[in-house]
């Protein structure tokens, strides 16, 4: 790669080995995707990217990053916003325009660029974001079927003075081997998924809750990164199995899992433990904010028109280091402050 000295080379090839070890290892897809599209910004010298996974006719913003955006929000912030506009492939877009032909996209100037068929600039995410995209490097996720899962997006390519440049067309190939990375860990995950999943909720199942639990253990005991555990049950569910039938306490239970994935960060772990209990696994967060997402999820579930009446939830939190060194320990912890909840009346979140 002419752009590059023999030692960046050399760490390039480095990162890509270490991504392509990182695919068969690492189980937390979206901590992976946010490695590969850190290294993608980091080797092009992009300002922002966002790594697409396409579900239908949607692009869903799986991870965002922009640094100029991120000093005025957080990237959690960042993250929930594009979240909830997911990119309809009806809309012209330069993403939605790699998604469906498989072709690389590189303009120096979106704005300037034509409309044909649908490769246009789609400037509703700089509105919502109050930023200018001038420079654009798109490459389509392509599994080994030839599927194309995703599509990696990079913008701002900017040079040593700060200004933005056009992407340098040697970056092409590099950032298509990231991509490739990118759709064989979707792919893995999505085979995954058809062992993991709850079959009632779709949920993540116990088996692997555990799998994640423990890792993510592993992960706070070697960077000392908080994290919070939530578990949820679903108050007097058996009386609602026993008036209405089980057909309606498993819609309830599908709803409420419905609530819990709609009302959480893509990364959160959300599984279905055993029968009406759920867990919400929170990394990086403190005991605190597992609190205040516990509130909120305890209100959205009291204020959702079930179709059966009222239902609610009691919610016991728990986090690492303050009250466990363990992931069964986690577990046990988190279950007692739910006891105490229920004991306290229901409908209610409390934390040791």
């Amino acid at each position: 790669m002419s752009s590059h000295t023999a030692a960046d080379r050399e760490q390039v090839l480095d990162e890509l080995l270490d991504i392509g070890l990182a695919v068969a290892s690492e189980r937390d897809l979206y901590a992976l995707l946010d490695r590969i599209l850190e290294a993608a910004r980091r080797f092009t010298r992009a300002e922002a990217g966002t790594l697409f996974l396409r579900e239908g006719d949607r692009l869903r913003f799986a991870v965002v990053q922009n640094d100029l955006v991120e000093r005025k929000l957080a990237r959690p912030e960042l993250q929930q916003r594009f979240e909830a506009e997911p990119l309809r492939l009806s809309e012209p877009s330069l993403a939605g325009h790699v998604a469906q032909t498989g072709e690389v996209v590189n303009v120096a100037d979106a704005h300037a660029i034509g409309v044909h068929q649908t490769r246009a600039f789609n400037a509703r995410f700089d509105a919502t974001s109050d930023y200018a995209t001038r420079s654009v490097l798109a490459v389509p996720l392509q599994d080994l079927t030839g599927s194309i899962v995703g599509v990696l997006e990079l913008l701002n390519a900017v040079d040593d003075s700060g200004a933005t440049v056009a992407f340098h067309r040697d970056h092409e190939k590099l950032i298509r081997a990231l991509a490739a990375h990118a759709a064989v860990a979707i792919r893995n995950a999505r085979l995954e998924n058809i062992s993991f999943k709850d079959s009632l909720t779709e949920l993540y199942n116990r088996r692997y809750f555990g799998l994640r639990i423990d890792e993510e253990v592993k992960r706070h005991t070697r960077f000392g990164h908080p994290l919070s555990l939530v578990v949820v049950n679903v108050d007097r569910f058996k009386p609602i199995n026993a008036e209405h039938g089980q057909p309606a306490g498993d819609e309830v239970l599908r709803e409420v899992a419905r609530l819990l994935v709609r009302h959480s960060r893509s990364f959160t772990i959300i599984a279905r433990l055993d029968g009406d209990e759920f867990a919400a696994l929170l990394a990086n967060t403190p005991k605190a904010g597992a609190v205040t997402y516990a509130q909120r999820i305890r209100s959205v579930i009291e204020g959702h028109p079930f179709a059966h009446g009222t239902v609610t939830a009691s919610f016991g939190v728990a986090g690492l280091p303050a009250d466990a060194v363990s992931a069964d320990d986690l577990l046990a912890a988190a279950q007692r402050a739910l006891r105490q909840a229920k004991d306290l009346g229901r409908n209610r979140v409390t934390a040791l």
